[in-house]
């Protein structure tokens, strides 16, 4: 990574940003005075509902696969060619390490063929900054905020200072809270994504068995949610496993995620002084999470933002705005970086 004079935010009218961090294969073409033109994403979530989860090498084969029909529909769908395109930003990590290879190595071969300036970006990055891609532009949060990224393989709590300057001051020691749903949806007999079948079946059922909400008291803003997952397979263990004991179970789950999110997020919140929270990431779509963080947001009089539901999960939308708001502040990938699979404490 270089760090070049801050340019003229005119330099970059149309980045073309490429995602493959896991098992979304997406591309997007975004403006600054245009917003998002287009947007592109191919899942492969039947493809991997077999197997309860993310199979990497699939993954990646399908990567392979769909990317570059995927970045020329993209195109397509913005009346544009390479030849309009001034930047090219892709996922970097965190994520699969195959899986990433294949973006990264297919927009940086994009960006040197066609002489454009590359930005690889930090993934959760992206998914803070998703929330600016809200349709209503008037209801974009301000800076500072506290930044709730949760997903299948993040769940962290961020300040977030202003587009490219952040501060980590929590993160998941074991699960992620949707990794957590999937294993509990598996548990339970449902299928994958877990996420949108425990919902579903949460509304079916009352909450009520008093599972465990971590609350770790060295570190008061990480999450754990290893111990909630062995406590409902316990409790599964003791309880004749009838549709309606399925229904409570998965009620009484999710209330138990939801709630140590939100308590985390507002004990954060009036730890810093911070009148805003964003939530952003895969479960950030979850209808009760956003219900009950509204709630408590409202009576704790802090203003509470969250993505519009297009851009919960992976996106290339997120990742071409995330280029863009470091490339017009000086920063420039090398082309001999490579990707990485684990989280770094900087946003590119």
């Amino acid at each position: 990574m270089e760090i070049i004079p801050p340019v003229n935010q005119n330099e970059y009218n149309y980045i073309l940003g490429i995602e493959t961090s896991c098992d979304e294969t997406a591309a997007s073409v975004f403006s600054p005075g245009k917003g998002i033109i287009s947007s592109i994403i191919s899942s492969q979530v039947e493809l991997h509902s077999g197997f309860g989860g993310v199979v990497p090498e699939i993954a990646s084969r399908k990567h392979l696969e769909y990317i570059l029909p995927v970045t020329l529909e993209a195109l397509q769908i913005s009346g544009l060619t390479l030849k309009d395109i001034d930047a090219v930003s892709c996922a970097q990590g965190p994520g699969l390490v195959g899986a990433l290879a294949v973006g990264w190595s297919f927009a940086k071969t994009i960006a040197a063929v066609n002489n454009l300036p590359f930005i690889g970006v930090n993934h959760t990055y992206s998914h803070l900054l998703s929330v600016f891609l809200k349709n209503n532009r008037d209801k974009a949060p301000d800076f500072p905020f506290i930044g709730l990224v949760v997903s299948g393989g993040h769940t962290s709590l961020y300040i977030v200072d202003d587009f490219i300057n952040y501060k980590e001051i929590g993160r998941t020691r074991d699960d992620a809270a949707g990794e957590a749903f999937d294993k509990v949806a598996k548990i339970l007999g449902l299928s994958y994504p877990g996420g949108p079948q425990i919902s579903k079946y949460a509304l079916k059922g009352k909450s009520v068995y008093n599972l465990p909400r971590a609350r770790l008291i060295d570190t008061p803003f990480d999450f754990s949610f290893s111990g909630l997952k062995t406590a409902v397979s316990n409790l599964l263990k003791k309880e004749e496993k009838t549709e309606n004991i399925i229904y409570n179970i998965a009620a009484s789950f999710q209330d138990a995620v939801v709630d140590i999110l939100c308590e985390k997020a507002i004990n954060a919140a009036k730890k810093f002084a911070i009148k805003e929270i964003v939530i952003s990431g895969g479960v950030s779509a979850n209808k009760k999470l956003r219900e009950k963080m509204d709630n408590q947001c409202k009576k704790n009089d802090i203003l509470f933002y969250a993505p519009d539901f297009q851009y919960c999960s992976d996106n290339a939308a997120m990742t071409a705005f995330a280029g863009y708001n470091l490339l017009i502040n000086g920063f420039i990938s090398n082309q001999d970086e490579d990707v990485y699979s684990r989280n770094k404490n900087h946003f590119f």
